[in-house]
């Protein structure tokens, strides 16, 4: 039986061509699952750019929801009582308000006065605020509703949008970066054989430097 001739040891070439078939294949996957990651991301935010920046040009009726009820008897001592400046609303307060307006003020900050608790509720494409009085137990509760481009619009700038949505944000950017920087190397090693590849990247930095320093003043 005949033993198989040793392979013999790759070239300074091949090994060239490995590391490169393997850097490219890294590339592609990171480039493909960032691009996936934030297509629906970066579709709301191009759409949304284009809603603000005509936002002059599109008009939007607010619509303007008033509510009123009383806080049953039993709960009305715990507003009579002298408040911190920093106190939440009593959470059976704050469950008779959700229960009756829709608007859920727990843990919300509160604008304490003698007459009445003031609670701002602001929201994406809108805003709220519930307003007690100390003394009867009034509520009065007003909603406003700007549509569905307002929301969106805020949902952009990250407006009133919360906690959850303020990390979403962050992971999407930290996509795009991914994606935006995975793209710049894939051109970079497949230039040589697309000779327009370098004057279009400069093209898309020259043309913001250029407005900017020409009509942003």
């Amino acid at each position: 039986m005949t033993t198989p001739p040793p392979k013999a040891a790759p070239t300074p070439q091949q090994r060239k061509r490995r590391w490169r078939g393997w850097w490219l294949k890294q590339l592609h996957s990171w480039h493909w699952i960032s691009a996936a990651l934030s297509l629906v991301g970066m579709l709301l935010f191009a759409v949304t750019g284009l809603t603000l920046n005509h936002a002059a040009t599109i008009g939007a009726t607010p619509v303007v929801t008033e509510q009123a009820a009383i806080l049953p008897a039993p709960l009305r001592p715990l507003l009579s009582r002298s408040q911190a400046p920093d106190a939440r609303l009593p959470s059976p307060v704050a469950a008779a308000v959700a229960a009756a307006t829709g608007l859920d003020p727990a843990g919300r900050a509160v604008e304490w006065s003698d007459t009445d608790a003031y609670v701002a509720l602001p929201r994406p494409g809108g805003d709220a605020w519930v307003s007690i009085d100390r003394a009867t137990g009034r509520i009065t509760a007003e909603t406003t509703d700007r549509g569905w481009i307002s929301y969106l619009n805020d949902l952009h700038k990250g407006r009133n949008a919360g906690t959850a949505w303020f990390w979403f944000i962050d992971v999407f950017a930290v996509a795009c970066i991914v994606f935006t920087l995975t793209g710049l190397l894939l051109l970079q090693l497949h230039a040589r054989h697309r000779p327009a590849t370098w004057p279009i990247v400069g093209a898309g930095l020259a043309i913001p430097v250029i407005l900017a320093i020409l009509f942003l003043h």
